[in-house]
């Protein structure tokens, strides 16, 4: 079993109206989601906004209710984190998107970073000071910044800081919710390379979410990519990028600039290619609602949401 195993995963919010507040329908924001991720990994939930990725990540780590389908960690089921026997809070942790909103502007770094461990550690003040100082250095930050505030920081720097209090605990997995979007693309690669080595300093899963695929394919080595709450391609990364299947996909992929001229005029017909098939053939791709088929395997790792043939 993989160490962590999503499997037809439903997330439907009720529509209510009438004077009555009656449930008049649902929101499929995600409607049969499945996958595997393995110890050590980093596996990429990609979409465009509302596509279901961020839904997903939540509903994995507790914070949306989970409709229907199942969800196993480490061994354990975690379909219901309020009444799994395992304590997943502090074997999962999330980094959000937007390090200007995530930590609370009131607060010292040293209470931000300490509270995780405060909830699930007793620490005398001396060893919680130096756990979060400690923190603070492997995140490339210095000791002394404890008794700062959150405005006195840069993006970077806030990011920082949330991902040294997601790893306070030493979780097995992180659910990282486009973690650099919100950040310069001068900032993003050191944030990018800088969890790419506490991943292996710490031997830390990903479940990365994220719409940029140049962001995706620098961090990722299996990929899902998500559409009006279903999948349309999964695979591993050289499969998404270098043999994409679906048109969406296939427009996500064209849209990646790429900066070296000598690939200009092909990356150009790449894109005209796709834009006509998109135009002539949208209707062999989705249903008539306008949403994915079922996942079809082209290989091992690599399937693609296509109606059966015959």
């Amino acid at each position: 079993m993989s160490f962590l195993e999503v499997e037809n995963l439903k997330v439907h919010f009720p529509v209510k109206g009438g004077i009555f507040g009656r449930t008049v329908g649902h929101i499929k924001a995600v409607d049969g989601v499945s996958f595997s991720l393995e110890r050590g990994s980093t596996y990429g939930l990609v979409g465009e906004s509302g596509s279901g990725k961020t839904t997903t990540g939540r509903a994995i780590i507790g914070l949306n209710n989970i409709t229907s389908g199942k969800v196993m960690f480490d061994g354990h089921d975690i379909t219901n984190i309020r009444r799994s026997k395992l304590d997943v809070r502090k074997d999962v942790q999330m980094i959000f998107q937007d390090p200007y909103s995530s930590l609370n502007p009131k607060k010292r770094v040293i209470d931000i970073i300490a509270e995780p461990l405060r909830n699930y550690e007793k620490l005398s003040r001396k060893e919680e000071r130096k756990r979060v100082q400690e923190l603070l250095e492997l995140v490339g930050l210095s000791p002394e910044s404890i008794l700062k505030y959150p405005h006195e920081f840069s993006g970077g720097q806030r990011q920082r800081i949330g991902v040294a209090r997601a790893i306070a605990l030493k979780p097995k997995l992180i659910i990282a919710d486009e973690p650099v979007s919100a950040l310069d693309v001068s900032v993003q690669a050191q944030v990018l390379n800088f969890m790419q080595e506490i991943q292996d300093e710490l031997g830390l899963t990903y479940l990365f979410i994220g719409h940029d695929l140049g962001v995706i394919r620098h961090m990722c080595d299996h990929i899902g990519i998500m559409y009006k709450g279903r999948y349309v391609e999964q695979g591993t990364t050289e499969e998404i990028f270098t043999d994409p299947q679906h048109i969406y996909t296939k427009r996500l992929v064209a849209a990646i600039p790429d900066i070296d001229p000598k690939n200009r005029d092909k990356q150009l017909q790449f894109r005209k290619e796709v834009k006509k098939e998109y135009e002539q053939s949208y209707n062999d791709y989705f249903d008539g609602e306008g949403l994915a088929y079922q996942l079809q395997p082209v290989s091992k790792t690599h399937l693609v949401a296509l109606p059966e043939k015959g």
